[in-house]
């Protein structure tokens, strides 16, 4: 098996996802021991956000990190206990809330995949870039 960077780069549909993870410097810490809970948005997910959005996270790292923490939960949460809470704690601080009616959906984001096992935690596939409210 592979850790959570090894395992979404193998996927081949975060391409967006792992670039910003190393521009903001975050693959050491995704490598490490975990565990890890990713809600990972896909490149179609991020193709969705407006022209230039992208690229200027990339230049505003303070951003992109607080974006990206903002999908990471401590801990290996598997589908089946997601879909019984309400809220989660993220890395970056925030709430993620959940909803299991019709599907599991974070905020406002729908669970496309889920329970991509890495050695160091979970990924979550989710069709839209998760935005703090702060």
């Amino acid at each position: 098996m592979s850790n959570i960077v090894q395992t979404a780069d193998k996927a081949g549909t975060f391409k967006t996802l792992l670039a910003a993870v190393n521009a903001a410097d975050l693959a050491t810490t995704l490598e490490g021991k975990g565990p890890f809970t990713v809600f990972a948005p896909n490149d179609e997910a991020f193709a969705k956000l407006p022209a230039g959005t992208v690229d200027a996270l990339l230049a505003d790292l303070p951003k992109l990190t607080k974006i990206l923490t903002y999908h990471v939960v401590s801990g290996d949460v598997r589908a089946a206990d997601v879909a019984k809470l309400h809220n989660v704690k993220t890395v970056e601080g925030g709430d993620l809330h959940i909803h299991a009616n019709g599907g599991v959906k974070i905020n406002e984001s729908n669970v496309i995949g889920a329970d991509v096992v890495a050695d160091n935690g979970v990924i979550h596939i989710i069709d839209a870039v998760l935005l703090p409210s702060n």
